[in-house]
């Protein structure tokens, strides 16, 4: 009898545990966010600088850390591409105030482009 309670016990924690597995992130379901060299080389030009986690710059990192982007759920990582296209678009990113320190991060009309439509398709892709 004994041993049958710790049978019992034995299979309702196994139970609970493989049931607890499958509503747990899969790593292997996750997703991430396609980088085209031309994409990397404007993000690394104008972006990366602020928006990673060495940064100085506590709030840019804090708003959006390129290091660890791939490592955010689907939904994070949308709204993210969602708000790159916003402030690229508008003319947020690079701030004016750090663009007179450095001219030459500023992103030219081409590279908007680039940037808003490679933003606009990883979010197409991660929707799917």
């Amino acid at each position: 009898m004994y041993k049958k309670s710790i049978l019992s016990v034995t299979l309702i924690v196994l139970m609970f545990v493989s049931g607890f597995a499958s509503v747990t992130k899969n790593p292997a379901e996750s997703k991430s966010v396609n980088m085209p060299e031309n994409v990397k080389a404007i993000i690394e030009k104008s972006c990366y600088g602020c928006h990673n986690t060495d940064s100085k710059n506590d709030k840019a990192k804090e708003k959006l850390d390129l290091k660890t982007f791939n490592t955010l759920e689907p939904t994070q990582m949308i709204h993210a591409l969602k708000e790159i296209t916003k402030e690229v678009n508008e003319n947020e990113m690079p701030p004016a105030k750090f663009l007179e320190k450095f001219p030459d991060k500023k992103l030219t009309d081409a590279e908007k482009k680039i940037l808003m439509d490679w933003a606009n398709n990883e979010v197409k892709s991660l929707i799917k």
